[in-house]
């Protein structure tokens, strides 16, 4: 756009943006939290302006988003056109004890969350003789077997796995690694073969992985599994998919079957041309797979499609300001990549219509941070995530807990308490009621 010809206003409730397929990474400590999120108001000094909020709800007829500060009342912003483009969020069930017990991984907050949690979980197991305390403190329970679940549980494995080096009663074979999921096989992304490979890959690391089996109760740390297992765990990682925001229900839009934004081919949203919607929030049809022959197909939500949905939806917000024709987004799938732990992935790479690259190992290791790498946004951060994976070969990985920093003022709440009365002050009054009572 030309200079002054437009203000654009991003609404946040976070000042920042994470990249979220880095988020196991982070929390095994190969890569720092800070270098998986991008600083909003670093980025766009000059494109936008930043409100840090959350926007409650939305009057279509005349035009106006209600926002809510993160301090201070509530005010409304005018627009002329709208971006939808609120993502999405773990997808739960109402399973007794899950929302006491469950860890979530959508934010950089519960990936530092889980690393603390974990190593925290090592030291209680090495600081009592307590066995049943011992063994649940060493049990780990990972719901959900795509990207996310797989991705977490083979770099969190890695992580115990060189902590325990530095206990002297704790081994790799007094943890209990559990990964559940309620389909026939892991990593369906990248097909049956590699989703083959890597659940044995898992299992020989000592991983018990439970197929067609869902989680029915984990309440106090108690989980029942399906198939009639049951264990006690401390830690219990939910990353059964996800849904869309549910806020979206209060923006006024027309919502498909399972709550994303409908929309057109262009990202606009049905029925409404002043505004587009994108990412793992919108339902947009998959025109690729649709002239492949699949019937009713939308596009997945993974970041290979919203990165390049973003760019089409820039286009088509200034075509649509200009007057100009619309452009349909279009885009076939260039395969999937994951990471199970250091040196350790799957690849499928698509190069044509029947042309299917299927690598495993250290070499899909590579495919996944180089790909993963480069997508990272700004060079910024780009850089610091290389420079972290260059340390790591010449350094040993971080095991330090930080659990303290959840509740930092704890301690300074403590020594600043008012102290108790001394026993001796209390002594006279005492003394006093004697001699009235005599």
């Amino acid at each position: 756009m030309r200079y002054g010809e437009a203000t654009v206003t991003v609404v946040d409730p976070r000042s920042y943006m994470t990249y979220q397929p880095f988020l196991p990474e982070a929390a095994a400590g190969s890569i720092s939290p800070r270098h998986v999120v991008v600083p909003l108001r670093r980025v766009l000094p000059k494109e936008a302006e930043v409100l840090t909020g959350r926007v409650t709800s939305i009057d279509q007829d005349r035009k106006v988003a209600t926002i809510a500060p993160l301090v201070g009342d509530a005010y409304e912003l005018p627009f002329d056109y709208l971006v939808i483009a609120l993502g999405a969020v773990s997808r739960t069930f109402p399973i007794p004890g899950l929302a006491e017990q469950g860890i979530g991984m959508k934010g950089i907050e519960e990936a530092i969350g889980l690393r603390n949690h974990v190593l925290e979980q090592l030291d209680k197991a090495d600081s009592t003789t307590d066995e049943e305390i011992r063994r649940r403190a060493l049990t780990f329970v990972f719901v959900g077997g795509g990207f996310a679940g797989a991705e977490t549980v083979g770099e969190v494995e890695d992580m115990v796995r060189d902590a325990a080096k530095y206990y002297r009663s704790i081994s790799r074979e007094d943890m209990r690694f559990i990964l559940v999921d309620a389909a026939d096989r892991i990593l369906p992304e990248v097909g049956p073969k590699l989703g083959k490979y890597g659940k044995e890959h898992l299992e020989s690391r000592g991983v018990e992985v439970y197929l067609n089996t869902s989680m029915e109760s984990c309440v106090d740390g108690h989980v029942v599994l399906k198939n009639g297992l049951e264990v006690d765990s401390d830690t219990i990682v939910w990353t059964a998919g996800v849904k869309p925001n549910p806020a979206l229900a209060r923006f006024g839009l027309p919502l498909g079957p399972r709550g994303h934004v409908d929309c057109e081919p262009t990202l606009q949203v049905k029925g409404m041309d002043y505004v587009w919607a994108a990412g793992d929030n919108a339902q947009v049809p998959d025109l690729a797979a649709r002239k492949a022959g699949v019937e009713n197909a939308w596009c997945p939500p993974n970041a290979q499609h919203a990165l390049r949905q973003a760019k089409v939806l820039g286009d088509n917000v200034i075509s649509g300001m200009r007057g100009f024709p619309q452009k349909e987004y279009s885009h076939a799938n260039k395969g999937a990549v994951a990471g199970l732990g250091l040196h350790k992935g799957v690849a499928m790479i698509v190069l044509g219509k029947k042309t299917k690259i299927k690598l495993k190992g250290r070499l899909a290791w590579y495919m996944h941070r180089g790909y993963h790498g480069l997508a990272m946004p700004t060079w910024n951060r780009k850089i610091r995530v290389f420079a972290d994976w260059t340390l790591g070969m010449f350094l040993k990985r971080e095991v330090v807990s930080l659990g303290a920093i959840e509740s930092p003022r704890e301690e300074f709440y403590e020594a600043a308490k008012p102290a108790p009365a001394p026993a001796a002050a209390a002594q006279p009054q005492k003394t006093e009621e004697r001699a009235k009572a005599s």
